[in-house]
């Protein structure tokens, strides 16, 4: 596996890229619970909208199999347009394909489900334009414990990061000084973050 020199992902190179958090998919899913799953893409999703990255979302045949993407995360994305396609590969779609290009960043982070097929098929063609992706894992999700660990592995072969999804939000956030950090924390549901915060509030500081 080659070893490549570490640049951090920021504000100015990243872009959120969410595939097929779709409700008749998510029934399916294994590795996590519902609850636990959709908390982790809508935090996902708000703490990239608290730090301006563009973001792009797509489903795959919404209307004909496996329904809307689940409301929660339609509801922390007003006014971002879903783009419905039929190709297995999100990135074989054009206008998917051209709204990311139209984000001119070159570090995409992916979620989606299934994890190695809605997350790792799109990760994977980003790396092979010569571009970096990163998959936050669980933002994403499987049917079974075997789908999950040959995704992982095809991932890690193919050159794709993996991350968790608050991970890759702290560090494009990169300083806890920043006026965004409150917004991104708390999309982050991590209440113990500002815990500090709060005491040295309390008492004047």
């Amino acid at each position: 596996m080659s070893v490549r020199s570490y640049e951090p992902l920021t504000a100015d190179n990243a872009a959120l890229i969410l595939v097929d958090h779709q409700i008749g998919l998510m029934t399916g899913v294994r590795d996590y619970s519902t609850g636990e799953l959709k908390h982790n893409v809508v935090a996902l999703a708000k703490a990239a909208k608290a730090l301006s990255l563009p973001i792009v979302v797509t489903t795959t045949a919404r209307d004909s199999m496996w329904g809307p993407t689940f409301p929660e995360l339609v509801d922390a994305l007003p006014g971002v347009e879903i783009i419905d396609r039929s190709t297995v590969n999100a990135y074989d779609d054009a206008r998917v394909a051209r709204a990311i290009e139209t984000t001119g960043r070159r570090k995409l982070i992916f979620a989606g489900i299934s994890l190695e097929v809605c997350a790792a098929f799109p990760a994977m063609t980003a790396v092979a334009r010569g571009l970096d992706a990163y998959v936050a894992v669980d933002a994403s999700g499987t049917f079974s414990e075997t789908k999950r660990q040959a995704g992982l592995l095809r991932m890690l072969q193919a050159g794709v990061v993996l991350s968790d999804y608050a991970t890759l939000m702290v560090e494009i956030l990169k300083d806890n000084g920043r006026p965004e950090a409150a917004a991104v924390y708390g999309a982050l549901d991590m209440p113990w973050a500002t815990l500090v915060g709060q005491i040295a509030a309390a008492f004047g500081k």
